[in-house]
């Protein structure tokens, strides 16, 4: 290399070196982003998961530390955006609380852009450096624990457009606040805060760039009655759901009815009192892509527009007082309908015929309506994922075109007056999630699953189908099913809900099962006959096992702790026998144990102690299913508000993901309170129950019982136990029916038993049972004679017998005496006595005046007649068997 090669290659690397170091980013931004990666780590989550480890001291261009947190601008090299959203995080969870300082960011004079999202930051907005931030037009501050009110500053911030609060915990009255300063705001969502929205939204009238208003979960309030305003904005997203806690007698806010391009709008669950369905909406919004007006109070029919509404995708109007029936041209109003909810209303008719054509349609929900007539096969489109016609007057037959479509995922048709048999040709269909036909007059055998017969096979042979995994939950109870349980039943693998109860179905239980996420089985109210098979100590998912009201037999047998998980164990109405095994008593999941009506004996385990009893989650299953049904519903609906170009400017909008709703509730019936009642629902979730009435049980109630301090009601009622009542009953604060009749049970009633005081139901009639009764006090004044009857030595109130005509203090028995601790009924005793006294008289003077052989003879009546009255008191007052003769 010559020397003038050698100066132009010198050149070009000082050309390449200061052109490396002109592109750095400012040294003081570089600083502060070391400095904000301090605070972050401060909070402790570098120790587990460094989610600014890209930043680095060493390496000086900071524009390069990490495209997807910093964003330079590309001529001045300043920071324009940061995205630190989720950075105290440890990957899964947020670390700890972390004290907001907005001084750290001043540095960033040209910031636009910085999204502090999902930090857990704690703190308020006040005295903040926001107001220093003139270049910002998107903040995003949502899901925090941020507090207070929202500091005047923000007012300042006049380049803003769009601003994101929600999920924290800042109140006020937004009305009060700076907000309606930011002529340039586009995007303003304030949801899930304590804030209070003036139902006018009269301070937000100026701001005509305004199109995105999200304001749930907070509270919509009344304002003083003026002209209405029209607002500058066209708002194109107005969601405001949850937001009245009481009935609004305001009305819907006016100001939507001079908006004309609204696309996405949910009022949801708030209290509009006596408003009319806004037809309005759907005649000004031809844009209109979902709407939302569940359970709003609304009232009257279902009025469509006269003019088709063509990109209305989502309409949800459940739970309000609609009437009337759905107007049969509503395919042509809603010519793109895909999810159509009207659930929880009074429509009557039936469903518009126009239905079976409608490509589009997806999810249909009409339950709990007074719809009728029958089910037309040709009345529903095969696109549809979700069914749910549950609790209407619907009738015939079931159409095999609807149990047999193949992209049904839930169909739900419980609780309408469909007849006839659906055994033969039907199957249900590989792809179904969830079914429930149950609660109506069907009749046959059980239906078939296809393809799950021989799935173990399939299996081995890898030919299996996996779809048939997506199977949840079959419900068939209450209808007229005869014949065996099909072993496949209990052989999908992905079951987790199967309820054949209240049916007429025979014979034994299935021998094999492959469903290993099998978490509820509901058999009570068939004929089932046999014993427990083996093949259910498998089940160790199992919570809820409910076989009550058939025709089993047997033991409980030892396997039964392999269920580990059981919550609700119920065999009651059965014929099962022997004594109860020792692993019952390692279910300390058991919450409800109902063993009633059965022929179990010998002595109750004193090891159900170390049962908790306690209220349990998982006697009740709200399943939300899958995510599906509205796939790629977010790019259409952008599509059709113009998002894409707001997206590619930073805004986005939460679409709304429609779940199939499930809500499974479990339901048992219980004897409590001297009565049968069917306990389902969240009241569930509390119940904590053990019955062992009707049984042959002897020996006597353990102390450890006390224990069971979490016990919501007892039933012993109805066997063969003695001794006396524990005083360590008193423990058992919480229970609310306590039941002890028909035993053999002695002694006096624990005085200790007063302190229960939830106590609603108690129950000790037709024992052996003495001395006085508890003193009526807190609960026990509020039971009448019925909770004491048949102990004849009983004495108080509420009884008639006076304990002071019927004891005397030296005839009293202590409280922790032995034996019966009875009292001598003092009248019988004398009477009882006199008759004998006068009969040795008479027989004295006989044996006076009769030869000597009738006076053996009568030496000999006399003999027998002494025996003869000790007899008699010592089986009714034992205490006196020492008055031998």
């Amino acid at each position: 290399m010559n020397m003038r090669q050698m100066w132009v290659w010198m050149l070009l690397m000082a050309l390449a070196f200061v052109n490396e170091r002109c592109h750095c980013c400012l040294e003081e931004e570089r600083i502060s982003l070391l400095e904000i990666k301090a605070w972050f780590n401060h909070a402790g989550a570098a120790g587990s998961y460094d989610q600014l480890e890209g930043w680095d001291k060493e390496h000086f261009n900071c524009c390069n530390w990490d495209y997807y947190r910093v964003v330079c601008d590309n001529t001045t090299n300043r920071v324009i955006e940061l995205h630190l959203s989720s950075v105290n995080y440890d990957g899964l969870n947020a670390v700890e609380d972390l004290d907001l300082n907005s001084s750290l960011f001043l540095p960033f004079k040209e910031l636009e852009i910085l999204d502090l999202s999902g930090n857990q930051l704690v703190g308020g907005l006040k005295n903040q450096g926001w107001c220093e931030l003139k270049n910002l037009e998107h903040l995003s501050l949502s899901g925090n624990n941020l507090k207070g009110v929202l500091p005047p500053c923000l007012g300042n911030l006049s380049s803003l457009r769009s601003l994101d609060l929600s999920d924290n915990q800042l109140e006020g009255n937004i009305a009060l606040s700076h907000l309606s300063h930011l002529p340039q705001l586009q995007y303003l969502k304030v949801s899930n805060n304590y804030f209070q929205v003036p139902i006018s939204f009269a301070s937000f009238m100026n701001l005509s760039n305004l199109k995105f208003f999200l304001c749930d979960n907070n509270e919509l309030i009344a304002t003083p009655s003026f002209q209405p305003l029209v607002p500058k904005f066209r708002l194109r997203v107005f969601s405001a759901s949850n937001c009245t806690p009481k009935p609004l007698e305001a009305g819907l806010p006016n100001f939507l009815q001079s908006q004309y391009d609204l696309v996405f709008v949910d009022l949801s669950h708030n209290k509009f009192v006596g408003e009319p369905f806004p037809s309005w909406l759907f005649e000004n919004n031809t844009k209109l892509n979902r709407l939302y007006l569940k359970d709003t109070s609304f009232i009257g029919p279902l009025q469509l527009p006269q003019h088709p509404t063509p990109n209305l995708q989502t309409v949800d109007m459940s739970g309000n007082s609609i009437h009337g029936q759905i107007a049969r041209n509503i395919c042509s109003i809603f010519p793109r309908l895909k999810n159509f909810m009207m659930a929880n209303n009074t429509l009557t008719g039936c469903i518009p015929p126009c239905f079976g054509n409608m490509s589009s349609l997806e999810y249909l929900d009409l339950s709990n309506n007074h719809m009728s007539c029958e089910l037309l096969e040709h009345n529903l489109p095969t696109s549809l994922w979700f069914l749910k016609l549950s609790n209407n007057n619907f009738k015939g037959r079931l159409p095999l075109s609807v149990l047999n479509m193949t992209d049904l995922d839930y169909l739900f048709l419980d609780g309408n007056k469909f007849a006839g048999q659906v055994s033969g040709t039907f199957s249900l269909a590989s792809s179904f999630s969830w079914f429930d036909i149950s609660n109506n007059l069907l009749s046959g055998m059980l239906p078939r699953l296809r393809g799950i017969g021989n799935s173990s096979l399939n299996s081995l042979r890898g030919i299996g189908n996996s779809s048939l995994n997506s199977l949840q939950g079959i419900d068939l109870s209450r209808n007229q099913f005869e014949g065996t349980i099909p072993i496949e039943y209990f052989n999908s693998s992905g079951l987790e809900f199967l309820d054949l109860s209240e049916n007429n179905l025979s014979g034994s239980l299935p021998l094999g099962f492959l469903a290993s996420y099998l978490r509820y089985v509901h058999l009570y109210g068939n004929r089932l006959s046999g014993p427990l098979p083996y093949a259910f100590c498998n089940l160790s998912s199992l919570m809820t096992f409910d076989l009550g009201d058939n025709n089993l037999t047997g033991p409980i047998p030892n396997w039964i702790d392999s269920l580990s998980k059981l919550s609700i164990f119920v065999l009651k109405s059965n014929q099962f026998n022997g004594k109860l095994p020792y692993q019952l008593c390692l279910l300390r999941n058991l919450s409800i144990l109902d063993l009633s009506e059965n022929n179990f004996s010998g002595p109750l385990p004193s090891c159900l102690s170390n049962l908790d009893f306690t209220a349990s989650d998982e006697k009740t299953w709200v399943d939300t299913g899958r995510e599906t049904g509205d796939d790629g519903s977010r790019k259409e609906i952008f599509a059709s508000i113009g998002g894409r170009e707001l997206e590619n400017e930073g805004f986005y909008l939460d679409d709304k993901i429609l779940w199939p709703e499930i809500s499974v509730k479990i339901s048992v019936e219980l004897t409590a309170k001297k009565n049968f009642y069917t306990y389902k629902g969240d009241i569930l979730s509390y119940m904590s129950v053990m019955d062992l009435s009707c049984n042959r049980f002897t020996g006597e109630i353990p102390t450890e019982w006390g224990n069971l301090s979490g016990i919501y009601a007892l039933n012993l009622s109805q066997n063969n136990l003695t001794g006396l009542i524990p005083s360590s009953f008193s423990n058992l604060k919480q229970i609310e029916s306590l039941d002890l009749s028909h035993n053999n049970l002695n002694g006096r009633i624990p005085a200790q038993l007063i302190e229960l005081t939830f106590l609603a139901v108690f129950n000790v009639s037709y024992n052996n049972l003495s001395g006085r009764t508890p003193e009526m006090k807190n609960q026990f004044a509020t039971f009448d004679e019925s909770s004491y009857k048949g102990n004849p030595l009983l004495c108080g109130p509420p009884l008639q017998n006076s304990c002071d005509k019927t004891e005397s203090p030296s005839a009293r028995v202590p409280n922790d005496s032995n034996g019966d601790g009875g009292f001598i009924d003092m009248y019988s005793f004398y009477a009882s006595f006199g008759v004998c006294y006068i009969i040795m008289v008479l027989t004295i003077a006989a044996v006076l005046c009769i030869n000597p052989h009738w006076r053996r003879r009568w030496f000999y009546f006399i003999e027998e007649c002494i025996d003869t009255c000790y007899c008699f008191l010592a089986i009714n007052f034992p205490k006196l068997s020492r008055f031998r003769r």
